[in-house]
């Protein structure tokens, strides 16, 4: 198992924030492109790429949490 670091979590973050998006476009009733638009461009995604944050460690349902808690 690698561990995730500062120098690697770039890796996952596509996949997290796919995650997100399919959350937030079914709840929001918006297309996925927004969708990918408003987590690129938020408070949850500039802390989900800081690694020291651990949000990597959170599946979707607590990502979209915490970006609802931190618009």
């Amino acid at each position: 198992m690698i561990d995730i670091t500062a120098d690697n979590l770039y890796l996952i973050l596509p996949y997290k924030v796919s995650q997100l998006a399919m959350l937030y476009a079914k709840n929001f009733g918006v297309d996925i492109i927004d969708a990918i638009r408003a987590i690129y461009n938020s408070n949850t995604y500039r802390d989900l790429a800081r690694e020291e944050t651990k949000l990597w460690h959170y599946g979707p349902v607590a990502l979209m949490e915490y970006y609802m808690e931190n618009k």
